[in-house]
């Protein structure tokens, strides 16, 4: 079974702000393999299903961002899932608007819910899938400012992007079941 985790904010006043890039792409990709999010467990919103014959395990962790390994700990824990069968989505300020990447390992890259799930894994031997937010037009140094922007939502331009990019992380997370890692960085990166 393959863990897809995507990383976001629980309830109606985040559902659209830049750090809920992870829910709505995973939510994409359920509807598209009919693959419900309804049941509660583990801290996390799942579903479970097939795509193609793979078996998936998809999940939205209720801790808040910034501290999603605990969710996804015990996800891995419940169904020992291998960390190299975990993927995560996530939002990236480092990525341009729209553009995502795809990544076996490495560390956090500044985000606080990877950072979470690396500490309650101890380990970094998991598929990220990047989805970039891009950064505030001033130049930020200002943690506070990171935060405000991160919480925003996107404004009407930047979510005309996100609604193009959403099908596209499908495609890559697809690829990535069926065809592998280095296929999929291949082909979306």
């Amino acid at each position: 079974m393959k863990l897809i985790v995507g990383l976001g904010n629980p309830g109606k006043t985040y559902a659209y702000n830049r750090h809920n890039i992870g829910f709505r792409c995973l939510n994409h990709f359920a509807k598209l393999h009919s693959i419900p999010i309804k049941h509660y467990q583990c801290h996390s919103r799942i579903g479970t299903g097939k795509v193609d014959s793979i078996e998936v395990l998809l999940a939205k962790p209720q801790t808040f961002v910034n501290k999603s390994g605990d969710a996804v700990s015990l996800l891995v824990s419940r169904y020992d899932i291998p960390t190299n069968d975990l993927c995560v989505i996530h939002d990236d300020l480092d990525l341009p608007l729209g553009k995502i990447r795809l990544r076996q390992g490495g560390g956090a890259g500044g985000h606080k819910g990877v950072d979470s799930i690396i500490s309650a894994l101890k380990s970094q031997d998991f598929c990220r899938i990047r989805v970039g937010i891009g950064r505030p037009n001033q130049p930020v140094t200002d943690e506070e400012v990171i935060v405000k922007y991160v919480l925003g939502d996107f404004i009407p331009e930047e979510d005309t992007v996100m609604k193009q990019t959403i099908p596209q992380v499908s495609q890559a997370l697809y690829c990535l079941l069926i065809q592998g890692i280095e296929i999929a960085m291949n082909r979306f990166n």
